[in-house]
């Protein structure tokens, strides 16, 4: 099992790399917009989801190729571990 115990290690890591960075920014921009509402005293709830919608969507646009390429290197790692695995026929 050392072999699925490291490609399940792999997995959880690309998923934390990939994932992290897009919700800390949506968790900071919701963050900012809270403050400026409750400043503001405007409470649309319209206000809260679009800028996180924006923010997540220009994370995406700038980092998706990167992610993609760790996802293809997850993917290869794991068609490599295919025999180690006992999985081949």
């Amino acid at each position: 099992m050392n072999a699925f115990d490291a490609l399940l290690h792999d997995a959880l890591v690309t998923t934390a790399i990939i994932a992290l960075p897009v919700l800390g920014v949506s968790a900071l921009v919701g963050t900012s917009v809270a403050v400026i509402q409750a400043a503001t005293q405007v409470q649309e709830q319209t206000l809260t989801l679009l800028p996180k919608i924006v923010a997540v969507g220009v994370m995406i646009a700038l980092f998706g190729a990167p992610a993609m390429h760790l996802l293809a290197a997850l993917f290869d790692h794991a068609i490599v571990a295919i025999p180690a695995l006992g999985l081949a026929w």
